[in-house]
């Protein structure tokens, strides 16, 4: 079956003398779209915080998701490049984030906010964990656009085949990020919409966290078997991945969230 030669599709777009990343427009949507719907989340019984606090906390989503993001790149992906080039750290412009480094500074910064603010984190980090697979699905959109993250290479019976303009083989490959976005974003999404109209799942502190916990570690070790590993990592043993390793915490806690007595967690 013939693959899908992708066009170069342009990295951005100018606004005057300003040139706009479609990956950051990707996090800049993402972060109001969640911000819209953890106010809306929030106020819903029982209350985990107020509009005003769910708008002071965007400011600290930012600086959770970019920094952690940042750093977590630096440590887990090229810990070696990057120490004997310090000055690359903070240059986001050129790439480089990790969604693990960013989903750890999310949670400190929901630790420290819940923390100055006196909220139940495990209830205020569920309003949160619903609305995270939005930007999920805008950034793996915006990796596909960008040609990046490749998939590996697929059999001649995939209908879906795509070749990639930076591939130097030019080879029929899985989308991965389309694959990615699918079920990090659209299928976990509806999931946890679902999950959220429940009362009684959202009585129970922790429980929408802990089911996001358990379903993007799923996807993502499920979504990693179609993506072609970073060139500087390779395969790890066993024929893992970073991405991988890194899910397996997220699966394990995500059911201890999920079955860690209520009452130890309802207050």
């Amino acid at each position: 079956m013939k693959a899908i030669i992708l066009p170069v599709f342009p990295r951005g777009f100018y606004i005057g003398p300003l040139f706009i990343h479609y990956y950051a427009l990707a996090y800049i949507l993402g972060l109001l779209s969640g911000w819209r719907l953890v106010r809306y989340l929030a106020s819903r019984t029982p209350i985990a915080a107020s509009g005003e606090q769910v708008d002071d906390f965007l400011t600290w989503a930012v600086l959770g998701v970019i920094l952690g993001g940042r750093i977590g790149y630096v440590l887990f992906y090229q810990p070696g490049y990057f120490f004997t080039h310090p000055l690359a750290i903070p240059a986001v412009w050129d790439g480089g984030m990790s969604f693990h480094g960013g989903f750890l500074g999310v949670t400190t910064a929901i630790l420290a906010f819940c923390w100055k603010h006196r909220l139940n984190p495990f209830r205020f980090a569920d309003r949160i964990a619903v609305a995270v697979p939005i930007g999920l699905f805008l950034g793996r959109c915006a990796n596909f656009v960008n040609g990046e993250l490749w998939g590996r290479p697929a059999p001649a019976s995939f209908p879906f085949a795509m070749v990639y303009p930076g591939d130097p083989y030019q080879l029929p490959r899985y989308p991965s990020e389309l694959i990615e976005a699918s079920l990090e974003g659209v299928v976990l999404f509806c999931v946890m919409l679902l999950c959220a109209r429940s009362t009684a799942i959202r009585n129970r502190s922790g429980t929408l966290a802990g089911i996001f916990l358990l379903g993007y570690g799923i996807a993502r070790i499920t979504g990693e078997c179609f993506r072609e590993p970073d060139a500087f990592l390779g395969f790890l043993p066993f024929g893992t991945t970073m991405g991988q390793i890194l899910s397996v915490p997220m699966v394990i806690a995500g059911l201890c969230f999920i079955f860690f007595p209520r009452q130890k967690r309802a207050a």
